[in-house]
């Protein structure tokens, strides 16, 4: 019989990438993808840690499945990502959820289909996770995301920010051979992908931790060389490394899209500093100013945070001041979450629950009021949208514009990978809708 695989995938585009990665090794052995858990052979967890609700939303989804694995005894659960990485949380969650049949990390993903083949032969929970390993070959990746693909060019991260736990479960800065990312963004702009994002956790550091022969906005320009018609887009950049021959070559290449995701985190010098950003909001500001000068037009995006021990009303106010004069396009906003084995998880002064709530009310307000300016300037005009995907729903199909607007149409074809122009005659929010012209 057909054996089947449904994977659940929750955090960052980091995540996503590599559960098309578990994807192609599970579909290498023959799995094809179910719709649901019910009807899967295979359930993974691939896990985000970065928050605290992300990791009660997981334990809660893997917790459910009990009963599932009571009436199917042969249902292998497997749970990795980086929850499961943190120090002493395989244990843990082996304790607390014993139907679990394997649980590795984010160093040994590569493994997982050797973990697969020696769960077969033994009964007991199978607890594999490595303090340090490879990353998996990129050209594994069962992608599912067309017409956009990921590419890694780095791994880890190396600014130990106080509320952060990622370094401690994704490791140092491990970067990509330049070639290997080149020969694959060609291969992938060779299967059809009309939409490359880089990803890194500071793509601004490509590069630094060896000499690969080239930093990151040289690996751009390379990129770009290629001349077909593509969209290239990365993420996600550290203010402190943000500078001027990156902002040249989003000026000077037309496939980098006009839109730069900068996360500023805090409008409040303090708090910037207790954060290790090793920036100031003044700092920052100038580097939107820089990037506006040379790239009229751009559009900017931000993560947000609220709540940081010992934010003061007063800080809070320098963060709205800061997203007043930013002029976000849009900016995702958080309510900061204490994370066992960071500096800030011992410092005092943490923020009353309720204050943080009326906060992050407030912050996300003044968000949406910027987000719905900037798409009511859309009305009348005529955008050239990438599409990606049909919304039943709505009927309509839909995609992005390169300042990542998501754009409504009809058409009688499909017009899905497809770059159309789409006369805007609605908004809403973020969202824009049109007629194809």
């Amino acid at each position: 019989m057909e054996k089947k695989y449904f994977i659940v995938t929750y955090g960052c585009q980091m995540n996503v990438h590599e559960s098309e990665k578990l994807a192609g090794i599970l579909r290498r052995r023959g799995y094809t993808a179910a719709a649901c858990a019910e009807e899967a052979d295979v359930v993974v967890f691939n896990t985000c840690c970065i928050r605290e609700n992300a990791e009660n939303h997981a334990y809660g989804n893997i917790g459910a499945l009990k009963k599932l694995k009571r009436s199917r005894p042969g249902l292998l659960i497997a749970v990795g990502g980086c929850m499961t990485q943190q120090e002493g949380a395989a244990e843990r969650l082996h304790k607390k959820l014993p139907f679990v049949d394997i649980v590795f990390g984010t160093h040994n993903l590569y493994k997982f289909g050797e973990l697969l083949d020696k769960k077969a032969g033994q009964k007991k929970a199978l607890l594999s996770v490595e303090e340090q390993g490879r990353e998996p070959e990129e050209d594994i990746a069962f992608r599912t995301s067309y017409p956009n693909a990921w590419v890694n060019i780095m791994y880890g991260c190396n600014n130990f920010c106080t509320y952060c736990i990622v370094p401690y479960v994704r490791g140092r800065e491990r970067s990509r051979d330049p070639e290997a990312v080149l020969a694959e963004v060609r291969g992938l702009l060779d299967e059809g992908y009309k939409e490359i994002t880089l990803l890194g956790q500071n793509v601004n550091s490509y590069g630094t931790d060896r000499d690969v022969g080239m930093n990151f906005p040289q690996l751009l320009r390379r990129i770009c060389e290629d001349g077909r018609k593509f969209r290239l887009r990365f993420m996600t950049s550290n203010p402190k490394d943000f500078g001027e021959e990156l902002v040249r070559a989003v000026a000077e290449c037309p496939q980098l899209c006009r839109l730069v995701h900068l996360p500023a985190q805090s409008g409040s010098d303090r708090i910037l500093r207790l954060m290790n950003r090793k920036y100031t909001a003044e700092e920052y500001l100038k580097k939107v100013e820089m990037l506006r000068k040379y790239v009229p037009g751009c559009a900017l995006t931000s993560d947000l945070m609220v709540g940081f021990p010992t934010e003061t009303e007063e800080d809070f106010r320098r963060t709205l001041e800061l997203v007043e004069a930013a002029s976000f396009s849009a900016a995702f906003t958080f309510v900061y979450s204490r994370r066992s084995g960071t500096k800030a998880a011992a410092m005092d002064g943490q923020v009353p629950e309720e204050v943080c709530k009326e906060r992050i009310m407030r912050l996300v307000e003044a968000v949406n009021a910027q987000t719905r300016r900037l798409s009511e300037g859309y009305a009348g005009k005529t955008v050239e949208i990438l599409c990606e995907d049909r919304d039943e729903k709505r009927g309509l199909w839909m995609g992005r514009d390169e300042f990542g607007r998501m754009g409504y149409f009809a058409d009688e074809a499909d017009p899905v990978g497809q770059f159309v122009n789409v006369r805007v005659k609605d908004t809403s929010g973020i969202s824009l809708f049109g007629e194809r012209v």
